[in-house]
């Protein structure tokens, strides 16, 4: 078979997923309306002021409406975070202070986010990590590349005041983590102190579930608006949901203590961030079609790949075993051929702040370093994972796999 009918066939076996896909679109894109007409979204919202940001009642609204949707009691949605990992820096900061114990539950967590708690990084960079503040830090390491739940249980103890729950695999190949993994989590922590804060990073799940983690027993979320919940077109942010006082104290870290959530001129992005999140849950619904795909047609042609095209998904990221650095790199390279920005530029691994290894990166997006619109990348190191995510529609994904299919048969 050719390109074009290796996919035609991918689709007819794939059209029972797709109507479960799109079954749980169609709930998160009625929750997320409901939210904008309980809120009373009104065209004054869009507007912006300046200076210190005092008295913004669009960004007040955004607010709640990001509340509504992720069932939280409070949320900050600002404009003013400059990546997801930031984003995650003001909960850890914020809501630890020396002595207290932080646990990482599902082994260790993403590159950037070990350089923030002070286990990677250059002795410049761990002088600013939580570990240098006097957090203690522990990991449950995974068992048989999953999550090790005798392990959360032993480890989580009267003396631990927060557990990060990291629901995408990152740079590893366990499994992402499903609400219900996520829920189980929580109940096991809770069970062995109530008061322990489970913090869940929520980057690359928004709406891929009819659920989101408060609504199973975390307490606080976090997750970047270049990712799912802006929808591909808000070009910069963050978000926060939970508890109130969690919430609070995170804003006291992104802004100051005394202003809190009630800071920042938004810079006339209120009108995006509104519209992003409307158009979020279509946007990862395109995106997870995009990766159940790329599971099918990789399966195919002898990959591994992971997660496979009949699970349940929890988030828009599909891994690609290559194996050796050679196929890793053509992959990426691909993606960027047929990227709508930037397609005549030639990918090439680099060191990237954050990361320990080369990594190789085919983004051509119309903002830099969105992963809801189609990107790919992966570390130069064994065994050759190709990260794939986004889409900003399913027919971008469609194409960027056919012209891979393609080269690899010539």
């Amino acid at each position: 078979m050719n390109s074009a009918e290796i996919i035609k066939k991918a689709e007819k076996d794939l059209h029972e997923v797709f109507e479960n896909i799109e079954e749980i679109r169609d709930y998160n894109q009625e929750k997320v309306l409901n939210a904008f007409i309980e809120n009373r979204v009104a065209p004054e919202h869009f507007y912006t002021v300046s200076g210190y940001g005092h008295d913004d009642i669009g960004r007040e609204v955004l607010d709640r409406v990001f509340a509504d949707v992720f069932k939280a009691e409070k949320a900050l949605v600002r404009i003013h975070f400059a990546s997801g990992t930031h984003t995650l820096a003001c909960c850890l900061f914020g809501n630890l202070r020396p002595g207290d114990k932080l646990i990482s539950v599902v082994g260790s967590p993403y590159d950037t986010m070990q350089e923030v708690i002070g286990t990677l990084g250059d002795e410049e960079t761990k002088e600013d990590s939580l570990i240098a503040h006097g957090i203690i830090y522990e990991e449950v390491p995974l068992k048989d590349n999953d999550v090790d739940f005798d392990g959360i249980a032993d480890a989580v103890d009267e003396k631990t005041t927060m557990v990060l729950i990291q629901r995408s695999k990152g740079y590893s190949t366990r499994k992402s983590l499903s609400i219900d993994t996520i829920e189980k989590i929580c109940k096991i922590v809770k069970r062995k102190n109530p008061a322990c804060i489970c913090f869940v990073d929520n980057c690359y799940g928004e709406f891929v579930d009819s659920k989101e983690p408060l609504e199973v027993g975390a307490d606080l979320i976090a997750g970047s608006l270049i990712k799912n919940p802006g929808g591909g077109i808000v070009e910069a942010g963050g978000y926060i949901a939970g508890k109130a006082r969690l919430v609070d104290r995170s804003a006291n870290r992104l802004t100051a203590p005394g202003i809190g959530c009630e800071g920042g001129a938004m810079f006339n992005q209120h009108r995006l961030m509104f519209q992003g999140l409307f158009m979020a849950p279509s946007v990862v619904c395109d995106a997870v079609k995009g990766a159940v795909l790329a599971a099918k047609i990789f399966e195919e042609i002898g990959y591994e790949s992971y997660p496979k095209y009949d699970e349940k998904r929890t988030d828009i990221i599909q891994n690609i075993i290559f194996g050796s650095p050679e196929p890793l790199e053509e992959f990426c390279r691909t993606i960027q051929s047929f990227s709508p920005v930037n397609g005549y530029v030639t990918p090439i691994p680099e060191n990237i702040p954050g990361y320990e290894d080369k990594v190789i990166m085919a983004g051509g997006t119309f903002i830099e370093g969105s992963t809801i619109e189609l990107s790919a990348d992966g570390p130069i190191r064994p065994p050759y994972v190709a990260y794939m995510q986004g889409g900003l529609n399913y027919a971008h994904v469609k194409i960027a796999l056919k012209k891979f299919l393609d080269k690899i048969k010539n």
